[in-house]
């Protein structure tokens, strides 16, 4: 029978078995990753077929629909995880400063035994009248800090027109792509929840303390044309699962077709904390 078979091979004979033994576990391991890989894939590209979603803001100027997954989207090719923080909305960069004191999280932490405090930023701002700030933060930045300037961060790729506030005392704060206001009493009552609530747990608050007054005050504004990014692409080709992803979005409103759209994306799980 087996047994009598098997007790009767050479040493050389048991060592080749084995062998063949760990190649075929190897082989069937790597059946089984490349498996879970096409059942992702199938996944995202049901996504991507489905109806996309409208827009959850009235009067929302939409320039392209949601694009949740692609499969032409390229992964990066580092294996070295470090701390990714995307400031979307970042104006002149201000709240960069907040990552790097570590009030959103110590960077001392970031990286691994291999490249201990790693990081990288991205700035990514539609309002070109800091396109000098943040490209002087990008300069100086040791290769660390990337400044995406004028453009706008949305659910897919296309260009949008975009309002420019000239309200200069309050750093244009009110630049959106749909050109609204965003000062109604609801949306002053949330935000003011959100900061105390956030107070009171010790959390960073970065964006700023709104007084609502001055936020409901007019101000002209001028249309411009700007690209846009798609969120869940850049994420999906600058981060990988062993990343700390950090996002900071304070967009006027673009909000609300871009979370939805992240959510329904197989690409949301790359994000460890959503501000």
């Amino acid at each position: 029978d087996w047994l009598e078979i098997y007790s009767e091979r050479s040493p050389f004979e048991h060592q080749m078995a084995t062998a063949m033994k760990l190649v075929c576990l190897s082989v069937t391991l790597v059946l089984v990753i490349c498996q879970d890989e096409v059942v992702l894939l199938q996944l995202a590209q049901k996504m991507v077929n489905v109806q996309p979603v409208e827009s959850a803001k009235s009067g929302s100027n939409m320039p392209c629909q949601c694009a949740s997954f692609d499969l032409a989207w390229q992964r990066p090719s580092r294996t070295l995880p470090k701390c990714i923080y995307v400031d979307l909305g970042a104006a002149d960069g201000n709240t960069l400063t907040t990552f790097l004191q570590g009030e959103f999280g110590p960077v001392a932490k970031c990286g691994s035994a291999e490249n201990p405090g790693d990081y990288e930023a991205f700035l990514v701002e539609a309002n070109p009248v800091f396109d000098a700030a943040l490209q002087n933060l990008s300069d100086t930045g040791q290769g660390r800090i990337h400044a995406v300037n004028s453009t706008a961060i949305y659910m897919c790729n296309a260009s949008t027109t975009f309002f420019v506030e000239d309200d200069v005392e309050h750093n244009h704060w009110g630049s959106s792509m749909d050109g609204g206001s965003h000062a109604d009493d609801d949306w002053m009552a949330l935000t003011s929840e959100i900061e105390e609530n956030g107070k009171s747990r010790g959390l960073p608050w970065p964006f700023g303390k709104r007084n609502k007054r001055e936020r409901q005050e007019k101000h002209e504004k001028h249309e411009i044309t700007v690209p846009t990014m798609n969120l869940m692409q850049f994420l999906y080709e600058q981060t990988i699962p062993d990343d700390w992803v950090i996002v900071k979005m304070d967009v006027e409103g673009a909000e609300w077709d871009i979370v939805p759209c992240l959510a329904r994306s197989p690409v949301a799980n790359l994000v460890d904390k959503l501000y």
